[in-house]
């Protein structure tokens, strides 16, 4: 599977008594490939998946194929804290006709590289299906070293591999040394190096809300190879990755950029909260100046 352009990690609405609203959980799926997004992702952290019961996950993947129709891949996450329950998740992502998976290590069991390899052999033996690793060691305390990389690098079912870690060396080691791995940028203000070092997709939460946004930067550094211009576009969405990160408020904060887009998110589950009045005025601040920034600057180029 080749990976091109941007993948939304899309949002799980919720209704008031935090049930999985369905209605508009489709709604944002079709949203997002109307947008022109190449891939969607559910089950990702930024669509509360460690919120949700077995039952609600299974469903999640059952909406997203029923509505992508085959119109744009999809991306299945299957992360889980027991192997045997990613191992489950995996199955079931094959029967609803998923395309690929995405797979992390177990967070707070902190395997070492050999059992987070068999953790992955494990799932991957589960399916013919390909998948994309997911390195987040900040909150796994598991990073995918290179011992993990070597073994399971060959396994052809492990065809990519997001990068969260932040350390520009892992990006510098992953494109010399494991060009086989397609490299996706998993690290957002990162994303202009990870173009210049080869990435040719990218798993960008904001995009639920700002897809164009996204999309120009990718189109710059990957379609035109315009550094100077994705240089620009990427000055102007710093702010927003700034304020996404600050005090732990990034997956309220994707779900209110939505709300500003004219879409339903609903209440994020317990047990995190929303965002403060204070919060919502400085977010929608920085969010309307990207837009307007970004617009400039593709209304330059035309």
């Amino acid at each position: 599977m080749q990976f091109e352009g941007i993948y939304v990690p899309v949002i799980t609405p919720f209704a008031d008594d935090f049930s999985i609203d369905e209605k508009a959980y489709a709604d944002v799926i079709d949203r997002t490939i109307n947008a022109g997004m190449q891939g969607i992702i559910v089950g990702g952290t930024t669509g509360e998946y460690y919120a949700m019961t077995k039952e609600e996950r299974v469903r999640t993947m059952e909406i997203s194929r029923e509505v992508t129709q085959g119109r744009v891949p999809l991306i299945t996450g299957v992360g889980a804290l027991r192997t045997e329950d990613a191992e489950e998740y995996a199955r079931e992502a094959e029967r609803v006709g998923a395309d690929c998976l995405l797979l992390g290590a177990p967070y707070y069991a902190c395997p070492t590289s050999l059992e987070l390899m068999r953790h992955c052999l494990s799932v991957e033996r589960q399916t013919d299906l390909p998948i994309m690793l997911y390195n987040f060691p900040d909150r796994t305390n598991a990073p995918m070293d290179e011992e993990f990389l070597e073994r399971v690098s060959q396994r052809p079912n492990f065809c990519a591999i997001k990068e969260s870690s932040g350390d520009i060396n892992r990006l510098h080691l992953l494109a010399r040394h494991y060009p086989h791995i397609q490299l996706c940028v998993g690290m957002d203000d990162q994303a202009l190096e990870f173009f210049a070092w080869g990435a040719r997709s990218w798993v960008a939460g904001a995009s639920n809300f700002l897809p164009k946004e996204h999309y120009a930067l990718y189109h710059a550094c990957v379609v035109e190879k315009d550094f100077d211009k994705g240089r620009r576009i990427m000055t102007a969405l710093l702010p927003l990755m700034k304020a996404l990160e600050q005090g732990g408020k990034f997956v309220q904060s994707i779900k209110f950029g939505c709300e500003l887009q004219g879409m339903y998110a609903g209440p994020v589950r317990k047990p995190l909260r929303g965002l403060t009045k204070e919060m919502r005025r400085e977010f929608q601040v920085v969010v309307e100046t990207v837009q307007t920034t970004i617009a400039s600057i593709l209304a330059e180029s035309k």
